[in-house]
């Protein structure tokens, strides 16, 4: 989705390309096979005389595409002023795809990178890097681990993470496949694991949409869970401060998709309308 809409909107929030060098063919397979099911017999004849057409437009129209684009700018914003007081260490919980350590803006020049994420997935991006002959600097840091079995604090104690300097994290996409208790708990490892004053930029889903979902909603929940990772944990916008204070952290801000969509003057992507359900937030690590 970040490589579609680097590709194809006119006024682009982010710059990411990466993804159409580094997302496997057998995982564009899938998503070709997904947006054929939704044809009839004809257009999928029409349609497959250009794929690539019919991938992107499947994208593009995803309820997730708007949170997707909105995160990683938001993201990167709050990373950049976070760089300007003095942050030397970004941490990506969850880093999956992510390809900031590869187009690494002005203002990143000196951090310190560390990714963390299952070692299955670990293996397949580093994997997809290597093919790509894409050789990385020392001061990004691949760590493999299963935050089922060992906490954030855990998989940075084996890194020359530095839990007396400042820190950034971000944590995109992750909290809605976990319990509850699995997100309090990791919450609490990155507060204690991490300078005061570090920060945190978090996705989670409004607990509402799960109990009631709407039908874009209901969508996107079947279409995860069709892949084996169903939503599991939502919280209470009017709680989500409560929440992070008995963590250890200080909530600065949370946006709805619509009220990013405001920030950003981009009404116009798919879902940022109607995708209130996806909140974006940032937390302080200290109360």
């Amino acid at each position: 989705m970040r490589a579609v809409h680097t590709r194809l909107d006119p006024k682009p929030l982010i710059n990411d390309p990466w993804g159409d060098r580094l997302v496997p063919g057998a995982a564009r397979g899938l998503i070709l096979e997904a947006a054929l099911a939704g044809l009839d017999a004809g257009a999928r004849v029409v349609a497959m005389a250009s794929p690539g057409t019919l991938v992107d437009r499947y994208l593009m129209a995803s309820p997730a595409y708007a949170n997707v684009i909105f995160r990683s700018r938001y993201t990167e914003d709050a990373l950049q002023a976070a760089v300007a007081g003095g942050a030397r260490q970004y941490v990506l919980i969850g880093a999956g795809f992510d390809s900031f350590a590869l187009r690494r803006p002005a203002f990143a020049a000196d951090l310190v990178i560390f990714e963390i994420d299952h070692p299955a997935t670990q293996a397949l991006k580093t994997g997809r890097l290597a093919a790509c002959g894409i050789t990385l600097p020392e001061s990004v840091h691949f760590i493999a681990a299963d935050l089922a079995r060992r906490s954030v604090a855990q998989a940075l104690s084996d890194s020359p993470f530095r839990p007396d300097l400042p820190a950034f994290f971000s944590w995109l996409g992750v909290t809605m496949y976990l319990s509850k208790e699995a997100n309090f708990a990791a919450l609490r490892s990155i507060a204690s694991c991490s300078m005061p004053g570090s920060e945190l930029a978090f996705t989670y889903l409004d607990e509402k949409a799960l109990d009631s979902p709407s039908e874009s909603f209901q969508q996107l929940a079947n279409a995860v869970a069709s892949v084996g990772e169903p939503f599991r944990c939502g919280f209470h916008p009017q709680a989500i401060a409560g929440d992070l204070r008995s963590c250890g952290l200080t909530l600065l801000e949370d946006l709805d998709s619509e009220q990013a969509a405001a920030r950003y003057g981009r009404a116009d992507l798919h879902g940022a309308r109607t995708s209130r359900f996806s909140h974006l937030a940032l937390a302080r690590v200290g109360l």
